[in-house]
C-alpha cells in the first residue's frame, strides 16, 4: 500500500485525481484525497491549485457513478425500509433536509461525518440529481482548494493547524447545519404564503 501511495504522490495532480476517482466510487479510504492534495501542496506548491482542481474533478466524477449506483440499486432496498412509520418520516425529512447532510461532511475534512452514507441516501431516495450535483460542487470546490491553499502556504505545518482546529471545524459544521437548516425552513415558508 505505502508503494501505491509512494507513486501517487510522485503523479502529483494526477495521482491526486486518481485517488480521489476510487476514493468516491465507494471504496472506503477516509482522508485519503484530503491527505494527498496537502501532500502534493506542500511537495510541489507550484501545482497546489492543479492538484486541488483534479480532486474536484476525480470526486466529482466517481461520486456521479455511486450516486447513479445507489439510486439504481437502493431505491427498492429503501422503499421496504422507509414506506411506513418512522422509515416514512425519514424519507421525507431527507427530502427536504437531506443535501444539508451532504453539504457539510463533503465541505468540511471531518472524519466523524460520513459522506459516503449521505450520498448514497440521497441516491436511494432519489434526490434530484441537479440538486445533488450543486450541493456536490459547492462543497468540494471550497474544501480541496482551501487544503491545496494551506498545504501551499503553511508547508508541513498545514496538519498540525488541520489537527489544533478541528474543534473549530465541528462548531463550523454545527453552525453550517443550523443555518442552513433555518434557511430551508424559512424558504419553505415564504414559497406557501
Amino acid at each position: 500500500m505505502r508503494h501505491f501511495l509512494d507513486v501517487l504522490i510522485s503523479w502529483g495532480p494526477l495521482g491526486v485525481f486518481i485517488l480521489s476517482l476510487v476514493e468516491s466510487l465507494g471504496i472506503p479510504n477516509p482522508g485519503g484525497t484530503d491527505a494527498l492534495v496537502l501532500v502534493v501542496a506542500i511537495a510541489r506548491p507550484s501545482e497546489a491549485m492543479l492538484a486541488a482542481a483534479m480532486a474536484t474533478a476525480g470526486s466529482l466524477i466517481g461520486t456521479v457513478f455511486f450516486y447513479e449506483l445507489t439510486r439504481r440499486g437502493g431505491e427498492k432496498f429503501v422503499a421496504r425500509y422507509t414506506s411506513s412509520g418512522r422509515g416514512a418520516r425519514f424519507s421525507v425529512w431527507f427530502q427536504r433536509y437531506g443535501l444539508i447532510t451532504v453539504f457539510i461532511p463533503g465541505l468540511l475534512p471531518l472524519p466523524f461525518l460520513p459522506f459516503k452514507v449521505f450520498a448514497a441516501c440521497a441516491g436511494a431516495m432519489c434526490v434530484p440529481r441537479w440538486r445533488f450535483f450543486f450541493v456536490l460542487v459547492a462543497a468540494r470546490i471550497p474544501r480541496y482548494f482551501l487544503l491545496a491553499y494551506l498545504g501551499q502556504q503553511l508547508g508541513q505545518n498545514s496538519t498540525v493547524w488541520l489537527k489544533s482546529h478541528g474543534w473549530q471545524m465541528a462548531a463550523l459544521a454545527v453552525l453550517l447545519f443550523i443555518s442552513l437548516y433555518a434557511l430551508v425552513r424559512r424558504v419553505e415558508r415564504q414559497t406557501l404564503q
